[in-house]
């Protein structure tokens, strides 16, 4: 397929894949969505199926999203908290070890690891608010090694100059989405450094306890954020640049700094988009409005990560995970190929998740996600085998496969047959 003069877009759903529900009669999210705009591509283009995490490895949004931009994890990945680091600008040397750092809420149990996961989020916290926390935070337990660096909303960076690197034996260390409503206990970090994490974390819990802004925050009813949760070790990433592999001056839309990170990691460029929170009251139409933008000032592929359907799943929200798909598919995916048409010009638009997040686990699964290309005024033709909607199990039923999640993007951009 002929790419030159082609735009491409990929509207990344994230988590919106899941399992039937018997509350909708066994069918999925997806399929009870309203969504006439996907449904329209995916009878119009083809549908399929793709593997994203390869066997062995931890349906992490980093595997998944490195996968799907062409990535291969197993030779790639070097975990996700460096790919956040490098996001909100922090520059990493070789022997640097970074973490992610949850502002979390737990129950008020004397003794740490009593305590529950009462919240991964601490309620979404602000940014405003967060940044305060993290910032004195880090003037209390920070030292010329270990560095505290705020993100966005909950979701924040360690730096350990010349940390020990090491896999499980060294950190074991779990995610606080795998563990809502459950005692923390038998989760908290092991390891050889495992007592140097689980200390941080405990003598955050003293600190932030009492905090103006935790005290602001319970008085109006809001969870505070009494803890933080250090997890996600990894080190500085390598990728290849993405207009070497695929010819493509691209951008990436998101406000999460893991896939942000990724992006400007493989070279593509970051689009701020005022409003968008990476969770459902974000804004929607801003970021479709950003990607023609970014088309019609002469690039020639977006991503947009869209976060919503993986936050209300996280938090087992049935009602709200299907609005969170109804409202991309009205704000994203009709605006954006409005705006294609416009435009006047070829192109293709991909729609897919990363990785399914089961309402009924709360979590990441392993399993296939379904993906649509639609393609207009060039290759490939419309297939004549495609799904009628864009689900599960409409996208299985057409039978194309693919098995390795890195080639997806080799298929979608044309440059593998």
């Amino acid at each position: 397929m002929e790419s030159k003069n082609k735009k491409f877009a990929v509207i990344l759903i994230d988590g919106a894949a899941d399992y039937p529900v018997s509350e909708l009669g066994k069918k999925t999210p997806l399929q009870v969505a309203v969504k006439p705009n996907m449904d329209m591509l995916a009878a119009l283009g083809r549908t399929g199926m793709v593997k994203t995490i390869p066997d062995g490895m931890s349906p992490g949004s980093d595997t998944a999203n490195l996968s799907i931009l062409g990535y291969d994890p197993t030779r790639y990945s070097t975990g996700r908290s460096s790919l956040e680091a490098i996001s909100i600008g922090i520059k990493l040397s070789d022997d640097d070890i970074t973490f992610r750092c949850n502002l979390v809420t737990l129950s008020d149990e004397k003794i740490y690891g009593q305590k529950t996961m009462v919240d991964y989020s601490a309620g979404e916290i602000t940014t405003n608010e967060a940044r305060i926390l993290i910032t004195d935070l880090g003037d209390k337990l920070g030292t010329d090694k270990v560095r505290f660096y705020p993100g966005v909303s909950y979701r924040h960076v360690i730096v350990w100059e010349g940390g020990p690197d090491g896999g499980v034996e060294t950190y074991a260390l779990t995610p606080p989405h795998d563990i809502s409503g459950r005692v923390i206990e038998q989760f908290l970090p092991g390891g050889k450094y495992g007592p140097v994490i689980l200390e941080l974390m405990e003598k955050s819990s003293g600190f932030l306890q009492g905090h103006p802004v935790n005290i602001k925050r319970v008085s109006e009813n809001k969870k505070p954020a009494n803890s933080v949760w250090i997890w996600a070790k990894a080190k500085r990433p390598k990728l290849d640049s993405f207009i070497a592999k695929y010819g493509l001056k691209g951008s990436v839309i998101s406000a999460v700094d893991l896939v942000k990170g990724i992006g400007i990691s493989a070279g593509l460029a970051p689009v701020s988009v005022e409003g968008a929170t990476g969770n459902i009251n974000t804004n929607f139409e801003g970021k479709a409005r950003a990607a023609i933008k970014e088309l019609e000032g002469g690039q020639d592929f977006v991503f947009i990560h869209i976060e919503a359907p993986d936050e209300c799943s996280h938090q087992g929200n049935l009602k709200e995970k299907i609005r969170a798909i109804e409202l991309i598919d009205s704000l994203v995916v009709k605006n954006v190929k409005e705006g294609l048409d416009r435009m006047g010009t070829a192109y293709s638009i991909m729609v897919l998740p990363d990785h399914p997040t089961p309402l009924s686990k709360k979590t990441h699964t392993s399993d296939a996600v379904p993906f649509l290309i639609y393609t207009k005024n060039g290759e490939p033709e419309q297939a004549s085998n495609n799904a009628v909607k864009f689900d599960e199990d409409s996208s299985a039923k057409t039978g194309l496969y693919i098995d390795k999640g890195h080639l997806l993007m080799d298929y979608f951009t044309g440059k593998k047959k």
